[in-house]
């Protein structure tokens, strides 16, 4: 029997399983937005951060000044009782932390983008598979039924007919002044916040209308040595959605070239900013990707509403975190979709709650039974090497063209030097 289109999902409550203790580490504002979610499948028991500002905050808000307090997440990763990390550091550390992790026996949530660079993802899949350690990246679309996985199901079962087209809006980056040299806050220990990146001096303004700029805290999304911008921001989600779309409708989404046109606020040579006192990662774009089968194109820009829009020759529909709309879904009223259509996109694990409650328990039932979770670092990865190889080809200027079976950019050899980033002595990532 098919399920109404007019009535809602039936999400169930979350699951039920053995309490978990599990440790934060990066206590800034995203870290303590998800954190709270996590708490209701495990104890929150440690935090983890390298400003005491946030240590104190975090610990107020999320653990009644209960928790226990680290400066360095090696402590942290030592403790035999925490069976769960949470890693919600700047994304430059990503990598690092969740290898060491791994290491440690830790199981982990970590937030996306799972890397700074395409090689890192190679490094973190190889430390996976030799650990059999559980990791969820936290793009918890994949874990929104009423919407995502919704319009995954519909694309999957016909609905569109073969994909054409894909439009992905992720928004225009962001614009800053000069930004001068200014002393960290107190308790704010800037060189270990740089870790793997580059010693430079800690900027910060903040204008006439108390609006703040910054190459740290909440603002490190703009600059290409700690981030990939709106790309790889957004990007990890939208894309994500976009190729397991493409996934869904049977069609080839290896990737194999990216080009376009994109804007910046500061001068590159050989896909380096000349300048770094400003924000530096793309504010404007145009991308094309395409991909074996020859078949879809998926376009990658800044000026069209947030969400995706798939077209195929049946039909097109848009989805974003507010609505699912098009012809194919106003048919689902007279046309429902079967009643296994979302369990088939979910890979028939339990549908439990909706988007970061659902991601969680996602999480800990593959802690269980000892599987890939829903958003896995491979499939993952497979993406975001779109978003990184865009990255690429903003800052050089050029089509970047990619062999999805090795892995490896083509015919460019500075395009293929910049797969991977140097480390600062100290803090290279081993594994």
């Amino acid at each position: 029997m098919a399920m109404a289109a007019t009535a809602p999902y039936a999400f169930g409550a979350p699951a039920t399983a053995q309490r978990r203790r599990f440790a934060l580490i990066g206590v800034g504002g995203n870290g303590t937005g998800t954190a709270p979610v996590g708490q209701k499948f495990a104890d929150l028991t440690a935090l983890c951060d390298v400003d005491v500002g946030h240590l104190d905050r975090g610990n107020r808000l999320l653990c009644g000044g209960k928790a226990d307090l680290y400066a360095d997440y090696r402590e942290v990763l030592a403790r035999g009782d925490i069976d769960l990390v949470q890693i919600s550091v700047p994304d430059h550390w990503h990598t690092k932390i969740l290898i060491e992790a791994m290491r440690a026996g830790k199981d982990a949530y970590c937030e996306k983008p799972l890397t700074l660079t395409i090689d890192e993802g190679k490094q973190v899949r190889r430390v996976q598979q030799e650990t059999g350690r559980v990791v969820q990246v936290g793009t918890q679309q994949r874990s929104s039924f009423n919407l995502f996985n919704k319009a995954l199901a519909i694309i999957a079962d016909g609905r569109l007919g073969k994909l054409k087209r894909i439009t992905v809006g992720i928004d225009a980056g962001a614009w800053s002044p000069e930004i001068p040299v200014a002393e960290p806050a107190k308790g704010f220990d800037w060189e270990r916040w740089l870790g793997p990146a580059p010693l430079v001096d800690h900027r910060f303004l903040k204008d006439p209308k108390g609006k703040t700029f910054t190459n740290g805290h909440t603002q490190f999304r703009w600059w290409y040595e700690y981030s990939g911008g709106k790309l790889t921001d957004w990007g990890a989600h939208h894309v994500d959605i976009a190729m397991l779309g493409i996934a869904a409708a049977g069609q080839n989404n290896d990737p194999t070239s990216v080009g376009g046109t994109a804007e910046h606020y500061v001068e590159f040579k050989d896909g380096v900013p000349t300048r770094h006192d400003r924000y530096n990662t793309a504010h404007a774009f145009n991308l094309d990707v395409t991909f074996a089968g020859g078949d879809v194109v998926l376009n990658i820009r800044h000026d069209v509403d947030n969400g995706i829009l798939f077209e195929g020759d049946a039909g097109r529909l848009f989805v974003n975190r507010g609505k699912l709309v098009g012809k194919p879904v106003e048919g689902l009223r007279a046309d429902p979709l079967p009643e296994d259509a979302l369990s088939k996109v979910y890979r028939g694990m339990p549908i439990e709650g909706n988007d970061r409650d659902a991601h969680w328990a996602n999480l800990m039932y593959s802690i269980e039974r000892r599987t890939l979770p829903i958003s896995d670092v491979h499939s993952h990865m497979k993406m975001l090497n779109v978003c990184h190889l865009a990255g690429i080809c903003c800052r050089l200027g050029r089509t970047i063209h990619w062999d999805q079976a090795t892995e490896q950019i083509t015919g460019d050899p500075l395009a293929a030097s910049m797969m991977s980033r140097p480390y600062r002595a100290g803090y290279q990532i081993e594994g």
